[in-house]
């Protein structure tokens, strides 16, 4: 396992999270791609069922390199937009050539976007344990119109922590989204780790 990998789990704050992914950016695909990274195609597979059309725009949230940019094309979806707050993750993405457009933001800082403006989002691999934190998924959630759906996931070392359940549960429990869809399955193989993806439908 690479001095990378071994420390992507780790709690961080965004500033060290930036610096992390900037750094790991160049071998990033590489390595995970040898262990055999199965979640993009569970998610681009899981939203596409649920979508209902693929010509509407998804946003692809901690786009990361593209490897979720690129699922979802191959799954029919033809207009993707990316963000990250890595510059040299995005740098990697652009050079796919599968987003509309990529757009570095700021932790923190509100969404360079309108609310409704996506009906689809994605977050794969992106909310839990060394990425982003679990209030990312309530910024996403207040995003979505009425309707809307996002597909997430959450790996075994995310699943620990209860913060990032509690987070899902504080949409479903009270209504406020439906939970359409839930699968546990790969992650990276490579490792054993495994992950569950999560379609949700804002109510």
């Amino acid at each position: 396992m690479s001095s990378f990998l071994s420390k992507a789990f780790t709690a961080r704050d965004s500033a060290e999270t930036r610096t992390f992914y900037d750094d790991w950016a160049s071998s990033y695909e590489a390595e995970i791609t040898a262990l055999g990274y199965a979640t993009p195609a569970r998610c681009a597979a899981a939203l596409r069922k649920y979508a209902g059309e693929t010509n509407a725009p998804v946003l692809d949230f901690g786009c990361g390199t593209g490897l979720a940019g690129q699922a979802l094309k191959d799954a029919g979806f033809t207009v993707i937009d990316g963000v990250d707050l890595s510059a040299a993750m995005l740098a990697e993405a652009q050079a796919k050539d599968v987003y509309r457009s990529l757009t570095q933001i700021e932790p923190g800082q509100a969404l360079p976007f309108a609310d409704g403006a996506y009906a689809l989002m994605a977050a794969v691999g992106v909310i839990g344990a060394g990425a982003a934190p679990a209030g990312a998924l309530h910024t996403l959630m207040r995003k979505l119109p009425k309707g809307g759906k996002l597909v997430l996931t959450q790996n075994d070392h995310t699943l620990k922590d209860p913060a990032f359940r509690g987070a899902l549960s504080e949409w479903t429990d009270c209504g406020a989204a439906r939970l359409l869809f839930r699968e546990d399955g790969p992650h990276l193989p490579g490792i054993n780790l495994n992950a569950t993806v999560y379609v949700i439908e804002k109510a």
